[in-house]
């Protein structure tokens, strides 16, 4: 498979931006003056007369790139595992950068749209697991519709390369996760996650110092809150991980190799 939305596949080394960082940047900064067509949505269902066991819901980055929500919709259905696979769309629109990273109003709200959707699937389709998987700025998303969901509501939380503060605090998702929370982050992130954010800020208008790059830093003031972040479970990069064709920068962790070796067995083993 070709990588996907990260050309130069390699990490940053010297002080100043080359030629080839600003592919990075370029989508970042673009904003809201960059339109295009809107890509079809994807998602995957089981074959008929195969019993769904559960539903894993993609919250892409920003910009409304699908490349988490393609990988992993071909990824479940090679697998055979009974899962559906659906599109959570929350993005202002094709290529809007500046304007998903931003909009931190739209991200609590999409959270809630999310959380009601979720909710009433519950509802229908009692004893079914419910996973959320994100990229970017669409972990904002995905952590605030967790906060709007009952305790043990779901089965597990992915966050690769979350663009949100890395001092936000998980306490409310986490509750909502039985699973707990697996967080995919590289120090080598460093012109989307360094210096965009550097620019832009995290997508919780909180920081400028993103989780993606360093980790959540956990808030443990009580007993309670330590149990409770005994369910975050955090993996940063590590040069092992290039057979798969993620190098460290922001988009390796969408990489269908890397996908498939450390995302979907969290999701889809009982």
């Amino acid at each position: 498979m070709g990588r996907l939305f990260d050309p130069s596949c390699r990490p940053f080394w010297g002080p100043r931006v080359s030629r080839r960082h600003a592919v990075y940047l370029s989508p970042l900064l673009a904003g809201c003056s960059a339109f295009g067509p809107r890509p079809e949505l994807s998602r995957y269902t089981p074959p008929p007369g195969v019993p769904t066991a559960g539903v894993i819901y993609i919250a892409n980055g920003a910009g409304d790139y699908r490349g988490l929500s393609e990988n992993m919709s071909m990824l479940v259905a090679r697998s055979g595992a009974p899962y559906e696979v659906e599109t959570f769309v929350w993005s202002h629109g094709s290529r809007r950068v500046l304007a998903d990273q931003m909009d931190h109003d739209n991200h609590l709200t999409e959270g809630g749209r999310l959380a009601t959707e979720i909710a009433e699937r519950s509802r229908c389709h009692p004893g079914q697991r419910v996973a959320l998987v994100s990229h970017s700025s669409g972990s904002a998303v995905v952590l605030a519709a967790a906060e709007r969901l009952p305790p043990d509501s779901l089965d597990r939380i992915v966050l690769l390369a979350p663009s949100v503060c890395k001092d936000y605090d998980l306490r409310p998702a986490l509750r909502a996760s039985r699973r707990g929370i697996d967080v995919f982050y590289s120090q080598w992130d460093l012109a989307v996650l360094g210096i965009g954010i550097g620019i832009v800020g995290t997508a919780d208008r909180e920081c400028r110092s993103a989780a993606g790059r360093y980790g959540f830093t956990p808030i443990t003031n009580t007993p309670a809150d330590c149990a409770l972040y005994r369910r975050l479970h955090q993996y940063p990069w590590e040069p092992g991980a290039k057979w798969t064709g993620n190098y460290g920068g922001h988009y390796g962790s969408i990489e269908p190799e890397f996908l498939r070796e450390y995302v979907l067995p969290r999701l889809v083993t009982p």
